[in-house]
């Protein structure tokens, strides 16, 4: 199955919010990928930081989708976008050395 990459950074809007507040959401988000990977499906989530080690460059979502619709759907449930607290880019990983399998085959 092919995988896709969503990147994601918080809107304006969503640092307005108390800390709190986006800690809520990112519970949520955490525990809608604790679920998908409870029923099989392939996917790691995380966040990036800078030189420091200070997050702020956004997050990654990567996994497995029959093909792009149905990862864009699957997407519109992550509680991150469909609360609207991030702008998101999603895209097909395409390897050209055949790594991509190489990966999904090393996963198990």
């Amino acid at each position: 199955m092919p995988l896709f990459v969503k990147k994601e950074k918080f809107k304006d809007t969503t640092f307005e919010l108390t800390r709190s507040e986006r800690k809520k959401f990112l519970i949520m988000h955490k525990e809608w990928v604790k679920s998908i990977v409870k029923s099989g499906i392939y996917i790691q989530s995380g966040y990036l930081i800078n030189d420091i080690k200070r997050p702020g460059g956004g997050g990654l979502l990567i996994f497995e989708a029959k093909d792009y619709l149905a990862a864009k759907n699957f997407i519109k449930n992550d509680p991150m976008i469909k609360h609207e607290l991030v702008v998101w880019e999603l895209h097909e990983w395409i390897s050209i050395d055949g790594s991509q399998q190489k990966f999904l085959d090393h996963l198990g």
